[in-house]
């Protein structure tokens, strides 16, 4: 059986992604921040490993890392999905809202990574889908440090991809523009003008099923009416 960890995966494209890659019958795990989020996903969906992890904190996140490499070995599916917003500017923003962007829109994904990365490497073959943003690319006002991290861990992708071409390895860096999950809870905006989370599962699953001599490096993907 194939193996998929999803970061962030209780809710929004994390979870979307999750259920699909279970409906295509993978063993899924995923992480959370939250106890209740855990405990919910663990109700719903019972043959899932689900685990809590703050994933800005670096000693949080290595311990998830042994414990996946004990639990599940070799994973054939990596998605770094997790994220947080804050809005501002950089010239006012307290220098707590960049620490915590950097934490956990970049250096969780790297610390697991790292981690996760060798038994991928020895059996050659595997995805990493990160989750980046149409903040990576174009700079937006009110981005403030969220820009900044998102423009990093794109940075991070492409260094990746290119270490592991020699090991088999798929790195793919995937841009959501206004995606529909509860970064945007409480916004006056039609549901309509937002990309549906299950576009983003149903394109990484896709982009997943093509042939291993095959890979998409860069995905960039937006409302059909454009940025909000």
């Amino acid at each position: 059986m194939q193996q998929i960890f999803v970061t962030g995966g209780s809710k929004g494209i994390g979870l979307e992604t999750a259920r699909l890659f279970a409906r295509n019958g993978f063993r899924i795990g995923i992480c959370a921040s939250s106890e209740a989020s855990v405990n919910a996903v663990r109700e719903q969906y019972p043959s899932w490993e689900v685990y809590q992890c703050d994933m800005s904190s670096k000693l949080e996140v290595k311990a998830l890392g042994e414990k996946l490499r004990r639990d599940f070995g070799t994973l054939d599916v990596l998605v770094n999905n997790v994220g947080k917003f804050v809005p501002g500017a950089i010239h006012s923003e307290d220098d707590a809202v960049f620490e915590e962007m950097m934490d956990v829109n970049l250096f969780g994904t790297y610390y697991l990574t790292k981690m996760l990365l060798p038994p991928m490497m020895e059996q050659k073959r595997g995805t990493i889908f990160n989750i980046c943003s149409i903040a990576s690319i174009q700079a937006y006002p009110n981005g403030g440090s969220y820009s900044i991290a998102k423009h990093a861990l794109l940075g991070f992708s492409k260094g990746l991809r290119e270490e592991m071409k020699p090991h088999g390895l798929r790195v793919v860096s995937v841009m959501p523009g206004a995606t529909l999950t509860d970064s945007w809870a409480g916004v006056d905006l039609p549901p309509e003008r937002f990309i549906p989370a299950e576009d983003i599962a149903a394109l990484l699953w896709d982009t997943f099923c093509m042939s291993p001599r095959t890979v998409i490096e860069e995905i960039v993907i937006r409302p059909q009416l454009g940025d909000l």
